[in-house]
């Protein structure tokens, strides 16, 4: 293998890339688009839920319990109502997700101590906001009551009851518990995966469809040569956008970095090579743009976005599907990076992942090299 015939292949399809607009658009500017799209749009924070609200009781008691509701930034009071019907009416336009119908005798119950109902109506057409919906309702409630238990006993001249077991939560590595700075590392992987095998799944199926493969086969450049000169130019790119990923991630969106900076790029380089070189061995078995473009997004969007973990978590799919993600390559470079993003993590502990990663990125580059053969079929 000869670095003059390499350069010289690499400096041919960097200059096709810069010429083509559309290669460029692919490679960096529809990475920034889905950044920004999925980074702002993406998230699995539930808050601010719509609120209607029957207060059949109009007491006091009844608006120091509603009182915390709207106080809560879970949730966002949008009307009271006067009947069921309302309600019915909120909730099937969306304007409502949730509806509290509070008793008529809820003030006389609540202060002699008898238990008392208060419904709870939720849209469970969305049953991930529908759970998250009553487990904030629960927990308001929850301190009401213990706050009318509480005066209740010391209206009665009671000693306070004895303090049973408290949880004392402390959370690690995302204090604030904000979905974005667990999604963001996980779409880098995804974007990362899905730009690269795009743009190489085009490079060997143009050459054959042009009709310039021929003049290439004729010239004394190796398949090994031919290979690694195409793959420099989109290598760079990819390289280039993971700097505006890291820099949108630290700039834009706050996200904390709390590993190693050189740790990020050199994991990132291991699984760019093995991106590209799947979408190179799709270009060199289909030779076709239309055909390659179709089996690399198949090929690497749908399992990048469901089963690498990005949004789903895989100990929550059937078990053949859990089977099946282990050969997903975004699954182990999602857990690089959340890893050393999140909790600042060294290869002591992501090892096994890098591992692998070497080893797709040599068996795919490996099986090109064997694909391509310099003659015409």
């Amino acid at each position: 293998m000869k670095f003059k015939r390499v350069s010289a292949v690499a400096r041919k399809e960097f200059l096709h890339v810069l010429r083509d607009w559309r290669s460029l658009g692919i490679g960096i500017a529809i990475p920034v688009v889905m950044l920004f799209l999925f980074g702002y749009a993406l998230t699995l924070d539930v808050d601010r839920v719509p609120l209607m609200v029957w207060d059949q009781s109009e007491t006091p008691a009844s608006r120091s319990y509603l009182s915390g509701f709207s106080a809560s930034r879970y949730f966002h009071l949008v009307g009271n109502a006067r009947g069921y019907r309302e309600i019915e009416r909120a909730i099937d336009s969306r304007r409502a997700v949730m509806a509290l119908v509070v008793p008529v005798d809820f003030a006389r119950k609540v202060g002699s101590g008898r238990g008392v109902s208060v419904q709870a109506i939720v849209d469970g057409s969305d049953s991930n906001v529908a759970s998250f919906a009553l487990g904030y309702a629960e927990a308001v409630n929850g301190a009401f009551s213990a706050k009318v238990t509480m005066d209740l006993l010391r209206r009665s001249g009671q000693p306070p009851p004895v303090r049973g077991l408290e949880l004392q939560p402390r959370v690690w590595f995302n204090t604030d518990m904000v979905s974005r700075n667990y999604i963001f590392p996980g779409l880098m992987a995804v974007v990362m995966m899905v730009i690269a095998a795009l743009l190489t799944s085009l490079t060997f199926a143009r050459e054959w469809e042009g009709g310039t493969m021929e003049q290439l086969i004729a010239t004394p450049v190796t398949g090994g040569e031919l290979i690694l000169g195409k793959l420099i130019p989109y290598y760079a790119i990819g390289m280039f956008d993971l700097v505006l990923s890291v820099l949108v991630g630290e700039f834009v969106f706050r996200i904390p970095l709390r590993g190693e900076l050189w740790l990020i790029f050199a994991s990132s380089s291991i699984f760019l090579v093995g991106a590209l070189s799947l979408g190179m061995l799709i270009s060199i078995v289909t030779k076709s743009q239309f055909l390659s473009s179709q089996i690399a997004l198949v090929a690497t969007m749908l399992p990048a976005f469901l089963l690498s973990g990005f949004v789903f978590p895989i100990a929550n799919m059937p078990y053949p599907i859990q089977l099946f993600t282990h050969i997903v390559t975004a699954r182990y470079f999602v857990v690089l990076l959340r890893g050393i993003y999140l909790k600042g993590l060294g290869l002591n502990l992501l090892f096994g992942e890098a591992l692998f990663l070497i080893a797709f990125a040599a068996l795919v580059l490996a099986l090109s090299h064997h694909k391509f053969r310099k003659r015409i079929e």
